[in-house]
């Protein structure tokens, strides 16, 4: 797929593609500008923080700081697209006069030493295609949040930007001077840029660029030959499925929610939020998402980082699960305001870290046995469950009996009230079923009979509390009479079969009170920050999957059809889209939007078998 833009005044936007390493990643904009990039990893201060740092220089397209952007003089067209089947992205720029060039831009990421090579690096390879075209090179990287760097320095191909806790490095071949003081100069031959972790170059620059580019185009390649895809939607679910492996830390197996913090869910509301940590509600959903593509190994590093927090917690003796956790599963998530970013386009606050992490979220102990789960059935995975994550879950399990009914932030994080959220109680039911399932394969009868009797009590107190007889459909607090969509997931995740009247009905009033064109509100009552004013994306796709489970599947696969159209320029999606005008807002590119995508193309495909 290939997009064209003209040359316009910048605007900050979500038309956004995504390059990274599973080590970091980096947004390019429609000007083939990099507008975010954190270094040296997804949760560091952004050097690259334009994109949430709207300021330009009167009379320039370029911002004052938080930008790398290769300008092309007297550029009228920028037509981009990805390298088929890569996470490499193409631009080529070109004018009126018959001048063009090509910008390649990627994370290096490749096997090198019988090991994974992904440094904390971004390569830009600059070519010429026709004429004679000129370029201006804007690097304006910052240090710290939003601070310009203290000093920098140059040697004869490169240029040191020196911070106080960190010093980044550009490499290049280009004119270091013309570099320096963005003065054009021609593009006669290829040049490459090397921007990252401040470590010499120990090759030539050109050799380099093009070994990486090559490795690097063939590890892709190679990667999504690897997958397990539908016959439908196929190059949407490659891209899908590139995405989110952008989106792990491979270091730890961690997985962030997004790229990004602080792209607010709605204009003017203040739902701007730090999404660059790992979520234990999304545990389920990814591992779900992983396993039908068959990406085996970051599904097990994933689900080691899983297991990783389990043993913490056991050891640690604390209280409650911590719902979301740093990549690394050390430091703080200590929410702050950063008021000298402007914030994307002037909506304020710009938040790191996030105070979520301190809330009580009961759905945790579900998601992780649920996402544990895989490790005791799947025999592909070189680390199978055994007894003694075995033990470790049903200390997960107990706590999800202790707390089932009690009051918590529930999957929406509210911030100032707490009730007993329907979805938390369930989570908590689901631990005890999987791990009864898990004590089976184990040959464990006595605890298998145990879970089973707990599931059985907690699915009976559940149901009584959650059904509201007079609305007619499930609700989303204990004795409650307010919809919201977690509900359409109770049958995904098997507290009621798909085709109970009662699930029927709570999937058409969703549809009802909840549906704004295609898009579902995540609830229509008020919040801490009034109501919702953007469709939740996920939401949209658990709308799609609930109607294939009741049996309207010919409906489901037409709006999956049209929601597909919400996506990108490049087939991205953020969290939420305007109602009106379908525009894309929350942070990005978002994991839970591009799992939904994937486990509904899954769900909705023709198999391969049925298409010829």
């Amino acid at each position: 797929m290939t997009v064209t833009t003209t040359a316009s005044p910048r605007v900050a936007s979500l038309d956004l593609g995504v390059i990274g390493n599973c080590s970091i990643a980096a947004l390019i904009d429609r000007r083939a500008h990099i507008v975010w990039g954190c270094f040296p990893r997804f949760d560091r201060d952004p050097v690259f923080c334009s994109l949430i740092d709207n300021q330009i220089d009167d009379g320039d397209a370029v911002p004052k700081k938080g930008v790398f952007a290769i300008e092309m003089v007297g550029m009228t067209r920028c037509e981009q697209s990805y390298l088929d089947n890569t996470a490499i992205l193409s631009s080529v720029l070109s004018d009126d006069q018959g001048n063009a060039l090509e910008i390649l831009d990627f994370a290096p990421r490749f096997v090198r030493f019988e090991r994974f090579f992904r440094p904390p690096q971004l390569v830009r390879r600059v070519r010429r295609i026709s004429g004679r075209p000129r370029i201006r090179v804007v690097v304006k990287p910052c240090l710290g949040l939003g601070e310009e760097p203290d000093e920098i320095t140059r040697g004869s191909n490169h240029v040191r930007f020196v911070g106080a806790d960190q010093t980044i490095r550009l490499t290049t071949d280009a004119p270091v001077s013309y570099v320096l003081e963005s003065i054009p100069f021609a593009v006669e031959k290829p040049f490459s840029f090397f921007i990252g972790s401040d470590e010499a170059l120990r090759a030539e620059i050109e050799t380099t660029s093009r070994e990486f580019l090559d490795k690097t185009t063939d590890y892709w390649r190679d990667w999504v030959r690897s997958l397990s895809i539908p016959f439908e939607w196929q190059r949407e679910v490659i891209r899908a499925a590139i995405t989110l492996k952008l989106c792990s830390f491979e270091e730890s197996g961690a997985i962030v929610a997004a790229l990004t913090t602080s792209i607010p869910e709605a204009p003017g509301t203040q739902r701007n939020w730090d999404y660059r940590f790992c979520w234990l509600r999304d545990a389920y959903f990814v591992v779900h998402a992983l396993n039908r593509l068959g990406t085996t190994r970051t599904m097990e590093d994933y689900l080691g980082f899983i297991t990783n927090i389990v043993d913490t917690y056991s050891e640690s003796g604390a209280e409650h699960l911590p719902p979301l956790y740093p990549i690394t599963r050390g430091g703080e998530l200590r929410e702050f305001e950063v008021p000298n970013l402007a914030g994307y386009r002037g909506h304020q606050p710009v938040r790191v870290g996030n105070g979520a992490a301190t809330q009580i979220q009961n759905d945790g102990y579900g998601a992780v046995v649920l996402a544990a789960t895989q490790s005791f059935f799947d025999r592909r995975l070189i680390q199978p469950g055994k007894e003694a994550l075995f033990a470790q879950l049903e200390r997960m399990g107990e706590r999800a009996i202790a707390v089932f009914d009690k009051p918590d932030a529930g999957p929406w994080e509210l911030r100032e009230k707490e009730v007993v959220h329907s979805f938390s109680s369930v989570m908590c039911w689901a631990a005890c079923d999987r791990l009864a399932r898990i004590a089976g394969t184990l040959g464990r009868a006595d605890r298998k009979e145990y879970w089973r009797a707990e599931a059985k009590r907690l699915k009976g107190i559940i149901t009584e509390r959650i059904w509201n007889q007079e609305k007619g459909h499930f609700v989303s607090t204990f004795d409650g009479a307010d919809l919201d969509a977690t509900l359409l997931l109770i049958a995904e995740l098997g507290f009621v079969k798909p085709d109970d009247p009662r699930y029927i009905a709570t999937v058409e009033s969703i549809g009802r009170e909840l549906g704004r064109g295609d898009l579902i509100l995540r609830y229509g009552t008020q919040d801490d920050f009034g109501f919702m004013h953007t469709g939740f994306l996920i939401c949209a796709f658990w709308y799609v999957d609930a109607l294939h489970a009741i049996g309207r599947k010919d409906e489901a696969k037409e709006l999956f059809g049209r929601i597909l159209q919400r996506r990108n320029s490049f087939g991205l999606l953020s969290e939420d889209a305007d109602l009106e005008t379908g525009e894309l807002w929350g942070n990005f590119p978002q994991t839970y939007s591009m799992v939904g995508l994937i486990n509904s193309a899954m769900r909705l495909s023709r198999n391969w078998e049925e298409a010829f």
